[in-house]
Protein backbone atom coordinates (compact mmCIF):
# COMPACT_ATOMS: atom_id res chain seq x y z
CA UNK A 1 0.00 0.00 0.00
CA UNK A 2 3.02 2.27 -0.21
CA UNK A 3 2.42 5.63 1.52
CA UNK A 4 -1.00 4.49 2.73
CA UNK A 5 0.37 1.53 4.67
CA UNK A 6 0.40 3.81 7.70
CA UNK A 7 -2.95 4.69 9.20
CA UNK A 8 -4.26 8.20 8.70
CA UNK A 9 -3.18 8.64 5.09
CA UNK A 10 -5.02 8.66 1.80
CA UNK A 11 -3.58 9.02 -1.68
CA UNK A 12 -4.38 9.05 -5.37
CA UNK A 13 -2.75 9.20 -8.78
CA UNK A 14 -4.38 10.60 -11.88
CA UNK A 15 -3.62 11.53 -15.49
CA UNK A 16 -3.95 15.28 -15.98
CA UNK A 17 -2.45 15.36 -19.46
CA UNK A 18 0.95 16.76 -18.49
CA UNK A 19 2.62 13.73 -20.04
CA UNK A 20 1.99 13.48 -23.75
CA UNK A 21 1.61 9.69 -23.57
CA UNK A 22 -1.38 9.98 -21.24
CA UNK A 23 0.25 8.20 -18.30
CA UNK A 24 -0.52 9.09 -14.69
CA UNK A 25 1.20 12.36 -13.85
CA UNK A 26 -0.34 13.91 -10.73
CA UNK A 27 -0.17 12.33 -7.27
CA UNK A 28 -1.64 13.45 -3.98
CA UNK A 29 -0.82 12.19 -0.49
CA UNK A 30 -3.02 13.51 2.31
CA UNK A 31 -2.35 13.32 6.03
CA UNK A 32 -5.80 12.91 7.58
CA UNK A 33 -4.39 13.34 11.09
CA UNK A 34 -4.78 13.70 13.95
CA UNK A 35 -1.10 14.73 13.93
CA UNK A 36 0.66 16.68 11.19
CA UNK A 37 4.31 16.71 12.21
CA UNK A 38 6.74 16.47 9.31
CA UNK A 39 10.37 16.76 8.26
CA UNK A 40 12.26 17.01 5.00
CA UNK A 41 15.68 17.02 3.38
CA UNK A 42 16.45 18.63 0.04
CA UNK A 43 19.03 18.84 -2.72
CA UNK A 44 22.25 20.66 -1.93
CA UNK A 45 22.39 21.96 -5.49
CA UNK A 46 22.58 25.77 -5.38
CA UNK A 47 20.19 25.86 -8.35
CA UNK A 48 16.97 24.81 -6.66
CA UNK A 49 13.60 24.25 -8.27
CA UNK A 50 10.63 26.35 -7.19
CA UNK A 51 8.98 23.41 -5.35
CA UNK A 52 12.15 22.91 -3.27
CA UNK A 53 12.08 26.56 -2.22
CA UNK A 54 8.36 26.31 -1.42
CA UNK A 55 8.69 23.12 0.63
CA UNK A 56 11.63 24.48 2.60
CA UNK A 57 9.44 27.39 3.64
CA UNK A 58 6.40 25.24 4.33
CA UNK A 59 8.38 23.02 6.69
CA UNK A 60 9.61 25.83 8.90
CA UNK A 61 6.84 25.13 11.41
CA UNK A 62 7.48 21.36 11.33
CA UNK A 63 4.07 20.50 9.87
CA UNK A 64 2.66 19.25 6.57
CA UNK A 65 -0.85 18.07 5.86
CA UNK A 66 -0.60 17.06 2.20
CA UNK A 67 1.84 16.59 -0.66
CA UNK A 68 1.04 17.31 -4.31
CA UNK A 69 3.42 15.81 -6.86
CA UNK A 70 3.51 16.22 -10.60
CA UNK A 71 5.69 14.38 -13.08
CA UNK A 72 6.33 15.57 -16.62
CA UNK A 73 7.87 18.91 -15.64
CA UNK A 74 10.46 19.90 -13.01
CA UNK A 75 9.37 23.54 -12.64
CA UNK A 76 13.06 24.35 -12.22
CA UNK A 77 14.80 27.43 -13.65
CA UNK A 78 11.41 28.97 -14.36
CA UNK A 79 11.87 32.23 -12.44
CA UNK A 80 9.29 34.05 -10.35
CA UNK A 81 6.49 32.68 -12.54
CA UNK A 82 7.53 29.12 -11.68
CA UNK A 83 7.35 29.86 -7.96
CA UNK A 84 3.89 31.35 -8.42
CA UNK A 85 2.86 28.18 -10.25
CA UNK A 86 3.96 26.19 -7.20
CA UNK A 87 2.00 28.50 -4.93
CA UNK A 88 -1.08 28.15 -7.16
CA UNK A 89 -0.79 24.37 -6.96
CA UNK A 90 -0.73 24.46 -3.17
CA UNK A 91 -3.64 26.89 -3.11
CA UNK A 92 -5.67 24.63 -5.39
CA UNK A 93 -4.98 21.64 -3.14
CA UNK A 94 -5.99 23.61 -0.05
CA UNK A 95 -9.24 24.54 -1.77
CA UNK A 96 -9.94 20.93 -2.73
CA UNK A 97 -9.05 19.60 0.73
CA UNK A 98 -11.29 21.12 3.35
CA UNK A 99 -9.46 22.01 6.56
CA UNK A 100 -5.98 22.13 5.06
CA UNK A 101 -3.98 25.34 5.15
CA UNK A 102 -2.02 26.29 2.04
CA UNK A 103 1.15 26.83 4.09
CA UNK A 104 1.07 23.16 5.17
CA UNK A 105 0.87 21.70 1.66
CA UNK A 106 4.08 20.53 0.03
CA UNK A 107 4.50 20.61 -3.73
CA UNK A 108 7.00 18.41 -5.60
CA UNK A 109 7.76 18.36 -9.32
CA UNK A 110 9.90 16.17 -11.55
CA UNK A 111 10.71 16.19 -15.24
CA UNK A 112 12.35 18.50 -17.75
CA UNK A 113 14.17 21.57 -16.42
CA UNK A 114 13.50 25.02 -17.84
CA UNK A 115 9.90 24.56 -18.97
CA UNK A 116 6.81 26.08 -17.33
CA UNK A 117 4.16 23.65 -16.16
CA UNK A 118 0.85 23.50 -18.06
CA UNK A 119 -1.22 24.87 -15.20
CA UNK A 120 -4.46 24.58 -17.16
CA UNK A 121 -3.95 20.80 -16.93
CA UNK A 122 -2.20 20.50 -13.58
CA UNK A 123 -4.78 22.34 -11.48
CA UNK A 124 -7.78 20.26 -12.64
CA UNK A 125 -5.58 17.22 -12.03
CA UNK A 126 -5.17 18.31 -8.41
CA UNK A 127 -8.97 18.53 -8.10
CA UNK A 128 -9.40 15.06 -9.57
CA UNK A 129 -6.74 13.54 -7.32
CA UNK A 130 -8.36 15.10 -4.25
CA UNK A 131 -11.74 13.64 -5.24
CA UNK A 132 -10.26 10.18 -5.91
CA UNK A 133 -8.05 9.85 -2.86
CA UNK A 134 -8.51 6.78 -0.71
CA UNK A 135 -6.70 4.43 1.63
CA UNK A 136 -6.06 2.19 -1.39
CA UNK A 137 -4.52 4.93 -3.53
CA UNK A 138 -0.89 4.46 -2.57
CA UNK A 139 0.05 2.36 -5.59
CA UNK A 140 -1.45 4.71 -8.17
CA UNK A 141 0.23 7.65 -6.44
CA UNK A 142 3.59 5.87 -6.75
CA UNK A 143 2.93 5.21 -10.43
CA UNK A 144 2.03 8.85 -11.08
CA UNK A 145 5.42 10.21 -9.97
CA UNK A 146 7.46 8.17 -12.46
CA UNK A 147 9.44 9.87 -15.24
CA UNK A 148 12.03 7.61 -16.87
CA UNK A 149 11.45 4.99 -14.18
CA UNK A 150 10.61 1.59 -15.64
CA UNK A 151 8.79 0.56 -12.45
CA UNK A 152 7.19 2.35 -9.53
CA UNK A 153 8.97 2.05 -6.21
CA UNK A 154 7.37 1.42 -2.83
CA UNK A 155 8.47 0.04 0.53
CA UNK A 156 6.92 -0.66 3.94
CA UNK A 157 8.33 -1.52 7.35
CA UNK A 158 5.77 -2.73 9.86
CA UNK A 159 6.16 -2.83 13.61
CA UNK A 160 3.86 -3.73 16.53
CA UNK A 161 0.89 -1.47 15.95
CA UNK A 162 2.62 1.17 13.77
CA UNK A 163 4.23 1.36 10.35
CA UNK A 164 6.42 3.38 8.01
CA UNK A 165 5.56 3.41 4.32
CA UNK A 166 7.12 5.13 1.36
CA UNK A 167 7.25 5.72 -2.36
CA UNK A 168 10.03 7.03 -4.58
CA UNK A 169 10.88 7.98 -8.11
CA UNK A 170 14.35 8.03 -9.58
CA UNK A 171 16.24 6.27 -12.34
CA UNK A 172 19.08 8.51 -13.47
CA UNK A 173 20.94 11.71 -12.64
CA UNK A 174 21.88 10.16 -9.31
CA UNK A 175 24.54 11.67 -7.08
CA UNK A 176 25.02 12.45 -3.39
CA UNK A 177 23.29 15.47 -2.01
CA UNK A 178 20.46 12.95 -2.05
CA UNK A 179 20.09 11.51 -5.50
CA UNK A 180 17.80 12.59 -8.29
CA UNK A 181 14.59 11.53 -6.75
CA UNK A 182 11.40 12.42 -5.01
CA UNK A 183 10.51 10.42 -1.92
CA UNK A 184 7.48 10.62 0.36
CA UNK A 185 7.54 8.65 3.61
CA UNK A 186 4.63 8.30 6.00
CA UNK A 187 4.13 6.93 9.49
CA UNK A 188 1.25 6.53 11.90
CA UNK A 189 3.62 6.61 14.88
CA UNK A 190 2.99 9.63 17.09
CA UNK A 191 6.23 11.61 17.03
CA UNK A 192 7.16 15.28 17.05
CA UNK A 193 8.86 17.09 14.19
CA UNK A 194 12.24 17.08 15.94
CA UNK A 195 12.24 13.27 16.22
CA UNK A 196 11.10 12.90 12.61
CA UNK A 197 13.86 15.21 11.43
CA UNK A 198 16.56 13.36 13.35
CA UNK A 199 15.40 9.96 12.07
CA UNK A 200 15.08 11.18 8.50
CA UNK A 201 18.51 12.83 8.37
CA UNK A 202 20.15 9.79 9.92
CA UNK A 203 18.46 7.46 7.42
CA UNK A 204 19.20 9.69 4.45
CA UNK A 205 22.87 9.96 5.35
CA UNK A 206 23.19 6.17 5.32
CA UNK A 207 21.02 5.46 2.26
CA UNK A 208 20.00 8.08 -0.31
CA UNK A 209 23.19 10.08 0.21
CA UNK A 210 25.24 6.96 -0.59
CA UNK A 211 23.84 6.08 -3.99
CA UNK A 212 25.68 7.50 -6.98
CA UNK A 213 24.83 6.47 -10.51
CA UNK A 214 26.32 9.08 -12.78
CA UNK A 215 27.72 11.90 -10.64
CA UNK A 216 24.95 14.32 -11.65
CA UNK A 217 22.99 16.22 -9.00
CA UNK A 218 19.42 17.36 -9.56
CA UNK A 219 17.66 20.64 -8.80
CA UNK A 220 14.57 18.95 -7.33
CA UNK A 221 15.71 16.24 -4.90
CA UNK A 222 13.33 16.00 -1.97
CA UNK A 223 12.61 13.48 0.78
CA UNK A 224 9.65 14.14 3.07
CA UNK A 225 8.49 12.29 6.19
CA UNK A 226 4.96 12.89 7.49
CA UNK A 227 3.42 11.60 10.72
CA UNK A 228 -0.32 11.20 11.25
CA UNK A 229 -0.03 9.81 14.79
CA UNK A 230 -3.11 7.74 13.96
CA UNK A 231 -1.80 4.61 15.68
CA UNK A 232 -1.73 6.46 18.99
CA UNK A 233 1.63 4.84 19.70
CA UNK A 234 4.97 6.52 20.34
CA UNK A 235 7.72 3.97 19.72
CA UNK A 236 11.19 4.17 21.18
CA UNK A 237 13.27 6.44 18.99
CA UNK A 238 15.86 3.76 18.02
CA UNK A 239 13.07 1.45 16.83
CA UNK A 240 11.47 4.19 14.78
CA UNK A 241 14.78 5.34 13.31
CA UNK A 242 15.56 1.77 12.29
CA UNK A 243 12.20 1.45 10.52
CA UNK A 244 12.73 4.68 8.60
CA UNK A 245 16.22 3.57 7.60
CA UNK A 246 14.86 0.19 6.45
CA UNK A 247 12.35 1.83 4.14
CA UNK A 248 14.91 4.31 2.81
CA UNK A 249 17.44 1.54 2.17
CA UNK A 250 14.85 -0.48 0.28
CA UNK A 251 13.87 2.48 -1.89
CA UNK A 252 17.54 3.37 -2.48
CA UNK A 253 18.28 -0.11 -3.80
CA UNK A 254 15.27 0.07 -6.10
CA UNK A 255 16.41 3.42 -7.49
CA UNK A 256 19.92 2.15 -8.26
CA UNK A 257 18.58 -1.02 -9.87
CA UNK A 258 16.28 1.00 -12.16
CA UNK A 259 18.98 3.32 -13.54
CA UNK A 260 18.50 3.83 -17.26
CA UNK A 261 20.61 1.36 -19.24
CA UNK A 262 22.48 -0.22 -16.33
CA UNK A 263 23.19 -3.97 -16.37
CA UNK A 264 25.07 -4.26 -13.06
CA UNK A 265 24.26 -3.13 -9.53
CA UNK A 266 27.53 -2.37 -7.77
CA UNK A 267 27.87 -2.41 -3.97
CA UNK A 268 31.02 -0.80 -2.66
CA UNK A 269 31.93 -1.74 0.91
CA UNK A 270 34.69 0.49 2.28
CA UNK A 271 36.02 -1.08 5.48
CA UNK A 272 38.76 -0.37 8.00
CA UNK A 273 38.63 3.36 7.31
CA UNK A 274 39.89 5.93 9.79
CA UNK A 275 36.60 7.85 9.75
CA UNK A 276 33.17 7.88 8.17
CA UNK A 277 34.13 10.87 6.05
CA UNK A 278 37.13 8.96 4.71
CA UNK A 279 35.02 5.92 3.94
CA UNK A 280 32.39 7.98 2.12
CA UNK A 281 35.01 9.86 0.09
CA UNK A 282 36.66 6.61 -1.00
CA UNK A 283 33.33 4.97 -1.78
CA UNK A 284 32.24 7.88 -3.94
CA UNK A 285 35.56 7.99 -5.77
CA UNK A 286 35.25 4.32 -6.66
CA UNK A 287 31.60 4.76 -7.63
CA UNK A 288 32.44 7.58 -10.05
CA UNK A 289 35.38 5.89 -11.77
CA UNK A 290 34.12 5.45 -15.32
CA UNK A 291 36.96 3.16 -16.37
CA UNK A 292 36.11 0.85 -13.47
CA UNK A 293 32.44 0.89 -14.53
CA UNK A 294 33.50 -0.05 -18.06
CA UNK A 295 35.50 -2.97 -16.66
CA UNK A 296 32.58 -4.17 -14.57
CA UNK A 297 30.23 -3.78 -17.54
CA UNK A 298 32.61 -6.07 -19.45
CA UNK A 299 32.85 -8.44 -16.41
CA UNK A 300 36.54 -7.72 -16.02
CA UNK A 301 37.70 -7.76 -12.34
CA UNK A 302 40.13 -4.89 -12.90
CA UNK A 303 41.13 -4.14 -9.32
CA UNK A 304 43.86 -1.70 -10.39
CA UNK A 305 41.16 0.82 -11.21
CA UNK A 306 39.83 0.50 -7.66
CA UNK A 307 43.25 1.35 -6.26
CA UNK A 308 43.68 4.27 -8.62
CA UNK A 309 40.32 5.67 -7.50
CA UNK A 310 41.28 5.33 -3.84
CA UNK A 311 44.56 7.11 -4.56
CA UNK A 312 42.80 10.28 -5.69
CA UNK A 313 41.22 10.84 -2.27
CA UNK A 314 42.45 12.56 0.87
CA UNK A 315 41.55 9.56 3.04
CA UNK A 316 44.08 8.16 5.50
CA UNK A 317 45.70 4.96 4.18
CA UNK A 318 49.02 3.33 3.39
CA UNK A 319 49.13 2.23 -0.28
CA UNK A 320 50.96 -0.92 0.77
CA UNK A 321 48.12 -1.85 3.14
CA UNK A 322 45.24 -1.69 0.66
CA UNK A 323 43.21 -4.84 0.05
CA UNK A 324 40.49 -5.26 -2.58
CA UNK A 325 37.97 -8.04 -3.07
CA UNK A 326 35.58 -8.43 -5.98
CA UNK A 327 32.65 -10.75 -5.31
CA UNK A 328 34.48 -12.27 -2.38
CA UNK A 329 37.82 -12.93 -4.10
CA UNK A 330 40.70 -10.89 -2.63
CA UNK A 331 42.34 -9.99 -5.92
CA UNK A 332 44.57 -7.37 -4.28
CA UNK A 333 46.51 -7.89 -1.05
CA UNK A 334 48.79 -5.29 0.48
CA UNK A 335 48.53 -3.04 -2.55
CA UNK A 336 49.74 -5.82 -4.87
CA UNK A 337 48.55 -8.98 -6.62
CA UNK A 338 46.37 -11.21 -4.48
CA UNK A 339 44.23 -14.22 -5.34
CA UNK A 340 43.78 -15.31 -8.95
CA UNK A 341 41.40 -12.86 -10.67
CA UNK A 342 40.15 -15.69 -12.88
CA UNK A 343 38.28 -16.95 -9.83
CA UNK A 344 35.97 -13.92 -9.80
CA UNK A 345 32.45 -14.67 -11.04
CA UNK A 346 30.85 -11.47 -12.37
CA UNK A 347 28.04 -13.00 -14.40
CA UNK A 348 25.31 -11.98 -11.97
CA UNK A 349 23.52 -8.65 -11.70
CA UNK A 350 25.17 -7.63 -8.41
CA UNK A 351 28.88 -6.97 -8.09
CA UNK A 352 30.37 -6.40 -4.63
CA UNK A 353 33.62 -4.50 -4.31
CA UNK A 354 35.25 -4.50 -0.87
CA UNK A 355 38.02 -1.98 -0.29
CA UNK A 356 39.95 -2.31 2.96
CA UNK A 357 41.99 0.78 3.84
CA UNK A 358 43.76 -0.71 6.85
CA UNK A 359 43.50 2.58 8.71
CA UNK A 360 40.76 2.06 11.29
CA UNK A 361 37.47 0.30 11.96
CA UNK A 362 34.83 2.42 10.19
CA UNK A 363 32.75 0.84 7.40
CA UNK A 364 30.40 2.45 4.86
CA UNK A 365 28.49 1.05 1.87
CA UNK A 366 27.99 3.07 -1.32
CA UNK A 367 25.73 1.88 -4.15
CA UNK A 368 26.25 2.56 -7.84
CA UNK A 369 25.82 0.80 -11.19
CA UNK A 370 27.45 0.58 -14.60
CA UNK A 371 25.17 3.23 -16.09
CA UNK A 372 28.02 5.20 -17.64
CA UNK A 373 29.41 2.07 -19.27
CA UNK A 374 26.08 1.43 -20.95
CA UNK A 375 26.97 4.24 -23.35
CA UNK A 376 30.52 3.08 -23.98
CA UNK A 377 31.43 0.75 -26.85
CA UNK A 378 32.57 -2.69 -25.77
CA UNK A 379 35.97 -2.01 -27.35
CA UNK A 380 36.58 0.53 -24.61
CA UNK A 381 36.65 -2.26 -22.04
CA UNK A 382 40.28 -3.18 -21.67
CA UNK A 383 42.76 -4.26 -19.05
CA UNK A 384 45.54 -2.11 -17.67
Amino acid sequence: MSVTAALGFSAAGTAAGIKENGDLDVALVVNEGPGRAAAGVFTTNRVRAAPVVWCSQALQDGELSAVVINSGGANACTGHEGFEDTRATAERAALALAGHDVSDIAVLSTGLIGVRLPMERLLPGVDEAAAKRSRDGGETAAMAIKTTDSVHKTAVAGRDGWAVGGMAKGAGMLAPGLATMLVVLTTDAALDAESLDAALRSATRATFDLIDSDGCMSTNDTVLLLSSGASGLTPAYPDFAEAVRTVCADLSRQIVADAEGASKDIRIDVVNAASEDDAVEVGRSIARNNLLKCAIHGEDPNWGRVLSAIGTTSAAFDPDQLDVAINGVWVCKGGAVGEDRDGVDMTGREVVITASLGAGTTAVTVWTNDLTAAYVHENSVYSS
